[in-house]
């Protein structure tokens, strides 16, 4: 599919009144067992799947410097058909197209963490 077919794609299902604007076109093998596609409330409080990113009971709206960050971690703040994060190119070719996701080594763009590991030792004995 070109990218302008894609875009036409998209366009459409955006345009779906039966479909969220966060929704994509899950393949059948990743639509079963998702879960339901009615907003829920997670274990803090909070409705995920209604796009009110600006709760007060959410952290996020809480956040010091005595937030532990791993309180946002976790699938009970991800939605499982209506989360943004679809909408990356990446999931679509893993979600709409069935094609795996890339793997490979890590990488930092500017750092080789591996420099100088074979190098003989510089210490004296």
């Amino acid at each position: 599919m070109s990218d302008h077919d894609h875009k036409q794609k998209g366009k459409q299902h955006i345009d779906d009144p039966a479909l969220d604007p966060y929704e994509i076109e899950f393949l059948p093998q990743f639509r079963e067992g998702r879960g339901s596609r009615a907003p829920f409330v997670n274990q803090y409080g909070i409705v995920i799947g209604d796009h009110e990113y600006e709760s007060p009971n959410s952290p996020l709206s809480q956040w010091s410097k005595e937030t532990d960050p791993t309180v946002m971690a976790g699938d009970q703040w991800v939605h499982p058909f209506k989360d943004v994060g679809f909408q990356t190119d990446e999931n679509r070719d893993i979600f709409e197209k069935g094609l795996p996701p890339q793997g490979g080594l890590f990488t930092h763009p500017d750092k080789n963490t591996a420099y100088g590991l074979n190098e003989p030792e510089k210490f004296p004995e």
